[in-house]
């Protein structure tokens, strides 16, 4: 598939999942529950094949960048939450969430070190894996049971579909390899089932947005706009510190371009499904900023020749 192709498929899956979520919802979250976690789990599977242990360094920056995602995150629902709960998770997730599987792609064409973001992907992702469970029994739907009860059913869930993928991508490596290699070397799967995902988890968030009724309108606009300052503001900080360290790009995609599809899929599982306006909002804000950082970088090398 041509670049100019891929471009617009992704915008395409979204327009075309929200038209799904609109005229046929019951089946759109039917088909949405039961496959979007397997195209997850198979997109990080395909992604982390591509990963060889013994190349992965972590970094001071991955520490920096880290922080942000964490700390940051929790600072701002608490700063968030005695203005209103809803608006505070939907905005959490929007810096929760680990980075994209596609980070690494887009930053090798702007010029940063792909090796720092395969690197961070993982650290990233395997943070949000561990930590997970225990955040989201404080804030999450299973709040009206215990603790204990509540952070088992959320590692049930989530540590399978973030860590096992990486298990079964090492186990293959030393396995078998000749599996280990086709994966390896068919990395353009993970575009196509993140299209799949995209199409399946807007239409989902779609129904529920939907079923919230005009009251919830105000909501989702602050939601949404708030999404727009923390995706600004994370490829700001992203670059900052990856500026302390000789690697600017590197900084603010790893820290700015998220797993949009697995935040929309927390967001709907384990917080107020309203909260999914933030990372869907997140989707258009991201890739205007990708579509415009890689537009003033085809401008600059047009004019060096």
């Amino acid at each position: 598939m041509s670049p100019k192709a891929k471009t617009y498929m992704l915008p395409t899956a979204m327009i075309a999942g929200s038209i799904a979520g609109c005229l046929f919802p019951s089946a759109t979250i039917y088909w949405a529950t039961l496959l979007a976690p397997c195209l997850i789990f198979a997109m990080l599977l395909v992604t982390y094949c591509k990963i060889s242990i013994k190349e992965l360094n972590i970094k001071p920056l991955h520490w920096g960048l880290l922080a942000i995602q964490i700390v940051g995150g929790l600072i701002v629902f608490g700063a968030l939450y005695f203005w209103d709960p809803i608006i505070a998770e939907g905005t959490f997730i929007c810096l929760f969430c680990p980075t994209a599987t596609a980070a690494p792609v887009i930053t090798g064409m702007l010029g940063g070190s792909v090796s720092t973001l395969v690197s961070y992907s993982l650290v990233s992702n395997l943070a949000v894996a561990l930590l997970s469970p225990l955040i989201f029994s404080f804030m999450g739907v299973h709040a009206d049971i215990s603790f204990f009860d509540s952070f088992l059913i959320i590692c049930s869930k989530v540590l399978p579909l973030l860590i096992l993928p990486l298990v079964i991508a090492l186990v293959l490596q030393r396995f078998f390899p000749r599996i280990h290699n086709e994966l390896k070397n068919r990395q353009a799967l993970s575009f196509y089932m993140w299209a799949i995902s995209l199409f399946l988890v807007v239409g989902k968030a779609v129904t529920f947005i939907i079923e919230q009724g005009w009251e919830s309108v105000p909501f989702e606009i602050a939601i949404a706009l708030l999404s727009l300052v923390a995706c600004v503001g994370q490829f700001y900080l992203g670059r900052k510190i990856g500026g302390r360290y000789g690697d600017k790009i590197s900084g603010a995609q790893g820290l700015g371009q998220k797993n949009t599809v697995l935040a929309i899929w927390m967001a709907l599982t384990y917080l107020s499904p309203i909260t999914s306006i933030g990372p869907a909002s997140y989707i258009i804000w991201q890739n205007s900023i990708n579509s415009y950082q890689l537009y003033l970088k085809e401008k600059r090398a047009a004019a060096g020749r």
